[in-house]
Formats: structure tokens, sequence, C-alpha cells
């Protein structure tokens, strides 16, 4: 029974269903068939998955991020990094990571960012004689950093599945985060040395640009802030990232329509559904493991095997590096993380350790073919063939690598703030 569920899930992803469709097909048959489970109890536990209260956040910090692409303020983020560093070698497309790291910290949402940023940032580095193939793999890789700097949609969904604090979880992806910002500006500056801008900003624009993005660069100090001084939820804090967004759009900027907010509110509830439908079905799956013993009978395998942490880490790098190349990364979290927690904790691991170790290598999934919904993403925003860009995605690959093995090395970089922001 297993083994035709799983021929059926492996079937229904070749054909091209929908994700959530494959999730719901594939493990409700096993369930029902292979388990004898009532319809009562999927339906109980996915309803049960969807109404955590930490994932309210989810839409709440998606429609933050809308509201300031489409009211001024990631507009103003942008021009304040390339008054920075566009000077540089590669200044444009350092200033691009720079501007996805700072939309990071106000928006969790992966694809907003690439658009956000990247219909800003693309046909500017495009007119300055950027390789277009660079462009769009740098924006899509660049577009990770919301999975670890704070908020992001990443560490609620881990939280929502391993019970561990949101805050904890957010504070995890700090210093990674800023890492793979360090490690994604060298690529440029390496790559793109011969390019550059001549005329750099002066002190006074910098100043001015400074000042017109200052609301905007608030946002982190109000949502964090709420957030590690006991004021907001989690929750809360995105609540009042988005009327904060609106507050900025319609009076400091002054570029927020009612038609425009509007279809920010439509985007999100597109995403959102995405991702709440992966989350109902993929529970289907928790469900099928649980009844199995799936996460014990591994533990017990890898314990009386003789195998040490470092040997899970490497099965898990490879793991996420399979699975994300053919799966987006949501359902990767809901196939994996349960399991990979169950072993984590076996072998005395802080699971915020496996956060960031997950993210790095499940986040490389975002630019390989042929899922590479990150690429697709930014492709479109320039309206350019994605197939075209392919070429350059075995130096972020490894990159990507190189990060996800340094996480592994320094789980430390994961579990310092986290303990003093205890």
């Amino acid at each position: 029974m297993y083994l035709g569920t799983l021929f059926l899930s492996t079937l229904l992803l070749l054909l091209s269903v929908p994700i959530f469709l494959v999730f719901g097909i594939g493990s409700s048959s096993a369930a029902i068939l292979g388990l004898n489970l009532p319809w009562s109890t999927l339906i109980q536990v996915s309803f049960g998955a969807l109404t955590k209260h930490v994932l309210i956040a989810v839409p709440l910090f998606i429609f933050a991020g809308m509201v300031m692409l489409r009211g001024g303020a990631a507009k103003r983020l942008v021009d304040f990094a390339t008054a920075l560093v566009g000077h540089w070698p590669g200044g444009l497309g350092i200033a691009m990571v720079i501007a996805m790291g700072f939309f990071a910290a106000f928006c969790g949402s992966i694809l907003a960012a690439i658009t956000a940023v990247g219909t800003i940032m693309m046909p500017k580095m495009l007119e300055q004689g950027y390789p277009k193939p660079f462009v769009i793999v740098l924006a899509a890789s660049a577009a990770l950093l919301e999975a670890l700097i704070p908020p992001s949609n990443a560490a609620i969904l881990f939280s929502a599945l391993t019970n561990v604090p949101v805050s904890q979880t957010f504070a995890a992806g700090v210093i990674p985060g800023v890492i793979l910002l360090v490690l994604m500006v060298m690529v440029v500056l390496i790559k793109c040395r011969d390019i550059r801008n001549p005329i750099a900003a002066t002190t006074s624009e910098r100043w001015t640009f400074f000042y017109l993005a200052l609301p905007a660069l608030l946002t982190p100090f109000i949502i964090l802030g709420g957030i590690y001084s006991g004021i907001f939820t989690p929750s809360e804090s995105a609540a009042v990232a988005g009327m904060w967004a609106i507050f900025m759009g319609f009076f400091i900027y002054r570029e927020l329509t009612f038609r425009s907010l509007v279809l920010a509110l439509k985007e999100t509830a597109t995403i959102t559904a995405v991702i709440f439908s992966i989350i109902a079905t993929a529970t289907f799956l928790s469900v099928v493991l649980t009844y199995s013993q799936v996460p014990q009978t591994l533990v017990s395998y890898f314990t009386e095997m003789g195998a040490t942490h470092m040997l899970f880490w490497a099965a898990l790098a490879i793991i996420c590096l399979v699975l994300g190349t053919f799966i987006e990364i949501v359902p990767v979290f809901y196939l994996t993380v349960p399991i990979f927690a169950a072993i984590t904790l076996s072998f005395n691991q802080s699971l915020l350790h496996l956060y960031v170790v997950f993210v790095a290598f499940a986040g490389i999934g975002m630019i390989t073919p042929p899922v590479c919904v990150g690429i697709y993403t930014s492709a479109s925003v320039i309206q350019e063939n994605p197939a075209k860009a392919f070429r350059e995605v075995p130096l972020f690959v490894l990159v990507g690598i190189f990060y996800g093995i340094l996480m592994i090395l320094v789980p430390s970089a994961s579990t310092w703030l986290p303990s003093i922001l205890r």
C-alpha cells in the first residue's frame, strides 16, 4: 500500500500536479486505505495545523511587504542602498543585495522581496551593463535573506512545526543572515569588479536618501523591539507592521492609493492561499508518519548504527538539496522538519541550529532547475526566458553549499544570539 501511495505521489509530481494535491491525494490514500483512519481524523489534524495562532503572522507580514512595495517604502530603501554603495565595483548588484536585506527586516516573503526590490533594481543593472543571466540569479539568490533575517515566514512555519518560540527562531536567523549577505556581496565584488558607476553620491545626497528611508528603516525596530520587549506577540507585531506600512504609504510617502491597497490585499490573499493549502494537506502526511512511527524508527536507526551528529548533518544537507530541486521550500518544511527535529533532539543538537542549516540547503532549491521558483519569479520581472539564466546557477549553488557547510561547522552562529535574548 505504501509503495503504491509513493508511486501515485511521484506520478502526480512528475505530471506537474499542484503540490498541495500531491500531498492531499497521496497522504490521504495512505491514511485511509493503508491505516484505516477515518476522514474526520485528517480533517481535525489539518484544522488544528491551520488554526495555530502563530500562523496569523504569515499573511500579515506578506501584506506589510506588499503595501511597502506599492506605498513607496521599498523604493526609498533601494535609493538609500544605491547611494551608499552604487559607486563601488559591482555597486548596483551590492545595492540590490543590501536592499534585499533591508526589505527582509519587514517582510517575510521571498517572492515579494524579488518583486519589490527586483522591479526597481534589475532594470537599472541591465542599463549599466550587468549580464542579464547574472542579474536574474543574483536577485533570486539574494532573496533567500528573507528566510533568515527576521521577521521571516520560514521561521514562523518552523516554529509552528517544532513549538520553538518564534522570538527564538527569529533571533537565530540574524547572524546567519548577515553572513549570507556578506558572502553575496563578495560574489558581486569579484564577478562584477569591472562594472561601476564613476559618479558617487555626495554626502549631502546620502543624508537625504537616509532621511527619506528613515521611516522604512524604523520598521524592524518597531517589529523586533516590540517582540523582545514583550509589548507585542509575533502575530501582533505583524499587524502593527501592516498598519505602519499603510501609514507610511498614505501619510509619509503619499504614494499609496486605495486601489493599490486593494491590489496588495489581493496579492496577499493569493500568496497566503498557496501557503495554507500546502499546510492543510501536508498535515495529512504528518498523520501518516505519526501512526507509522517513522520518526521513531529513523531515530532508532541512526542511534543503533552508531551514526554521529556530523553524519546526520551531511545526510540532511543531501536530502534538502535533492528535495529542494524538485519541491518548493514550504512543502519541504512540512515533509521533513518533523522527522529532522526528532533526530536533532536525539543527538542533543539545537533545533535553532537545525532551522538555519535546513534553510541554507533547502533554499538552494530556489535557483536549481527544474522548479527554481526564485529564478522564474526574477526572470518574469524583466520578462526574460529563465532558461537563459541557468548557466549562472552553478556559481551560486557552490556559494550556497559553502555557506551551508559553514553553518554546520559553526552552530554558535545560530544559537548565540537567542541565548542572549532568552
